[in-house]
């Protein structure tokens, strides 16, 4: 790969390193699935993995703080039918994420910050649209409870979560299955690649394409594309020859890329993740043992090759965190979570500074969790960018705040199915859902206490029938 001489950059020296043996998430049965998502995602609360299950599909959600060795009986996230293909955490609220699923369905969860006595079974809604398996999951960027899904029915669908509602289908846009989709910056476009090799703009609240182009990649093997902050598009992809290529777009012009570079000839999909704040773009292929990282400049060649982060295991796939839950007092830029067979290893990200002080150049403002929009804004055509905080402090969670479904026209709709949940009117701070789940937990606990109670009473009758044997 070709380097210019030398290229002025405060990220030329990105150091990264996995983290000690007894940070790490061991004993993770990783799903062993063969499709091209990354099956973790992270926030700066929970750590979430698809995992092996049978009857049906499951995930785990960690806390962070809770590595080393996972108990085998650890509760799950279990209420699919098939297994799960993609997980993605709300943005607007850290215990809210969203799972989709080969039984066609897509269910949205409220994970509490306590760790759950029993796996938890009960999603807060299940969206129903799709008529085949659902592959897609993403969150807007900055409204609140808009979620796009995408599945092998060539559809992509953008719900509101909070009503349970689709509210966008688009059904006749792409004729074959979609490989990715991504929103922009401010979340007024997505860009999608698709089997038919074809890269897409589209504005979905028009339900129109803006821009597309054939072949972006003439190899067989899957296009992914992101968008990048300033509304140019990154893909990758392979050659004719099936070599893996990465390419930089203006879809106002998508004639010819702006940049083209060729990479090897390895056949693992490059999955991109993209850090808007320092125009980095990570490359992760799966069953590749490195990461790969550019950054994308405004002038020629635009995308600068920076360095490679290697290792000895092969990744089965990848989780990124966002800005807000990194150390910033260790100039830590990036921080990815790395699957294993059996575990979750996570690599840190740092450009090393001698100074302890907070490093401005590194950290700008940058999207935090509360969204600029509501859903209802969003869909009747407001758009708005996302909120930015500083982390200059760091940036602390902020606690559980409860995610309320209220149904539309609740007497066109079927009955729901298990423990009926309405929502008081009045705001005590508890929702019927939290007060289900403490309930279960006190019942729980107090049949521990009595068996423990059971226990004891009858040590002592045994500690006082050898103590009278003994006199």
């Amino acid at each position: 790969m070709s380097r210019r001489v030398v290229r002025q950059s405060k990220f030329r020296h990105i150091f990264g390193q996995p983290v000690k043996a007894d940070q790490m998430y061991e004993d993770i049965r990783v799903s062993k699935l063969t499709w091209d998502s990354s099956f973790c995602a992270v926030n700066p609360k929970f750590l979430a993995i698809i995992v092996e299950s049978s009857g049906g599909g499951a995930f785990i959600v960690l806390p962070l703080a809770k590595t080393g060795r996972v108990d085998k009986n650890h509760p799950t996230v279990s209420g699919h039918t098939a297994p799960v293909l993609d997980i993605d955490w709300c943005p607007h609220n850290d215990n809210v994420i969203a799972s989709a699923s080969d039984d066609t369905t897509i269910m949205v969860w409220q994970i509490p910050d306590y760790t759950p006595v029993r796996s938890i079974t009960e999603p807060i809604v299940t969206l129903e649209g799709h008529s085949k398996r659902v592959g897609i999951i993403t969150w807007h960027p900055s409204a609140r409870n808009v979620l796009l899904s995408a599945g092998s029915d060539n559809m992509i669908i953008i719900w509101n979560v909070g009503t349970g509602e689709a509210l966008i289908t688009l059904d006749e846009m792409h004729s074959d299955l979609i490989y990715n989709v991504c929103w922009n910056y401010n979340g007024s476009l997505i860009t999608t690649t698709c089997k038919d090799k074809k890269l897409r703009v589209i504005d979905p609240r028009k339900q129109e394409i803006v821009a597309e182009k054939s072949g972006a990649h003439e190899g067989a093997r899957p296009i992914k594309s992101i968008f990048l902050s300033d509304g140019k598009i990154f893909t990758t992809g392979f050659s004719k020859m099936s070599e893996r290529q990465l390419a930089l777009w203006d879809p106002s012009n998508f004639e010819e890329p702006i940049a083209l570079q060729e990479m090897d000839t390895s056949n693992g999909v490059l999955l991109p993740f993209y850090d808007p704040d320092s125009s980095i773009v990570y490359l992760c292929g799966k069953g590749d043992s490195s990461i790969r990282y550019f950054e994308i400049t405004g002038e020629a060649p635009y995308v600068h090759y920076l360095s490679t982060y290697s290792s000895k295991e092969p990744q089965r796939g990848m989780g990124f965190m966002p800005k807000r839950g990194l150390d910033v007092s260790k100039c830590e830029i990036a921080r990815f979570y790395k699957l294993h067979e059996r575990k979750c290893e996570p690599i840190v990200m740092t450009v090393p500074r001698k100074s302890d002080l907070f490093q401005d150049d590194l950290y700008p403002d940058t999207p935090g969790p509360e969204p600029a929009l509501e859903a209802d804004e969003w869909f009747s055509g407001q758009t708005a960018d996302p909120i930015l905080v500083s982390l200059r402090d760091g940036y602390v969670p902020v606690k559980n705040r409860e995610l309320k479904v209220t149904k539309k026209n609740i007497l066109d709709n079927k009955p729901p199915t298990g423990p009926r949940r309405s929502y008081s009117s009045c705001d005590t701070g508890f929702s019927r859902v939290s007060l289900e789940e403490l309930l279960e937990e006190i019942k729980y606990l107090r049949a521990t206490v009595e068996s423990q109670e059971k226990r004891i009473s009858s040590l002592e009758n045994l500690l006082q029938e050898i103590a009278n044997g003994t006199d």
